[in-house]
């Protein structure tokens, strides 16, 4: 089963999970991506200049320009947010406002479309706390206290999960939400533990953890995150839903994950610990029963090659442009 002949809306198409989910739609459909290019994976992609790729240069707060952008589309996905702890700490405002307003402005402009056919909306796996383990979609969620940034973000991203589930049942919008647990793999931007550990290993510099390093992550390979956003576009049992994605096999502390990079890279790099100044996630394990048993998915990446590939995009992108190493030696 495929997607063809539609037009697919896409805010924060630039990024990492959207430029990856665009290579599986572009020849068979219209992709327009709406975007602020702050951070822009697409421009590396083979298909950024494709003939069926439209790139709008445009803010989610804009409800107006947002609107006409958003025009006839059939499928909408929301990705656009503003993530990454260091980014949060700094503009907590500006992380609520984007989040909560423009994930409101999405889905009222995507509620006046004549044949919208569904629209996903990308929540965050930080919407359990400190600890989820074996995490399911019906699970508690956690605000954390008021004043610490890290949950500003997940609070954020928790009333964008009210909003959309709200919409399918008050308008009858077939609205989907996803909870991303972990993606990492080539073109990824931004703040990840693995792009960061891995351009650093295949450069023999030195690895810092933040903490102890025996925080514990299930990492999730970008092609599954994208296989499962496949299947949410085409499903109807998708509809009124929502999905913890991630990899519930590829599970290892942050220390372990370190010395497994400089292993598999043959990297020279020493680690090291340092002290973080913001609360942190303990543990982050998804069940992934119910996408399993609703719609089939399964991740089939493990680390190891996940790491490799990363390891191999990493180097050719490095040989290409140097400044991309810039983030991983800040």
């Amino acid at each position: 089963m495929s997607i063809e002949g539609k037009k697919i809306f896409i805010t924060g198409g630039a990024g990492f999970i959207g430029s990856e989910l665009i290579g599986q739609l572009i020849e068979k459909n219209q992709v327009t991506v709406y975007d602020t290019f702050r951070r822009d994976s697409i421009r590396h992609k083979p298909y950024a200049r494709h003939k069926n790729l439209s790139l709008v240069h445009g803010d989610v707060c804009d409800k107006d320009a947002l609107s006409e952008s958003m025009r006839g589309s059939n499928i909408v996905i929301h990705a656009a947010a503003v993530a990454g702890i260091d980014t949060v700490i700094v503009s907590p405002v500006t992380t609520m406002r984007v989040n909560i307003v423009g994930s409101s402005n999405v889905l009222e402009c995507a509620k006046e479309l004549k044949k919208c056919e569904r629209v996903i909306l990308f929540s965050t796996s930080e919407v359990f706390g400190t600890q989820a383990y074996r995490s399911a979609e019906d699970s508690y969620t956690h605000a954390g206290p008021v004043g610490e940034a890290r949950w500003t973000y997940a609070v954020s991203k928790l009333a964008g999960e009210h909003m959309n589930y709200a919409y399918f049942k008050e308008f009858g919008l077939p609205t989907v939400t996803v909870r991303p647990f972990n993606i990492y793999g080539p073109g990824q931007i931004g703040e990840g533990a693995i792009r960061t550990f891995v351009l650093r290993a295949i450069q023999n510099l030195p690895i810092e953890i933040h903490g102890d390093g025996t925080q514990i992550r299930a990492w999730c390979y970008i092609t599954d995150m994208v296989d499962a956003l496949m299947l949410m576009m085409q499903d109807q049992r998708a509809v009124g839903e929502s999905f913890n994605i991630g990899n519930q096999r590829a599970v290892i502390t942050i220390y372990g994950l370190a010395n497994l990079i400089v292993r598999l890279t043959k990297s020279r790099s020493t680690i090291s610990f340092v002290r973080k100044d913001y609360a942190d996630i303990e543990i982050r394990v998804p069940s992934v029963s119910k996408s399993r048993d609703l719609l089939g998915f399964e991740a089939k990446v493990d680390m190891d090659e996940g790491i490799m590939q990363t390891a191999q995009y990493c180097r050719k992108l490095l040989r290409k442009d140097s400044s991309l190493c810039r983030t991983a030696l800040d």
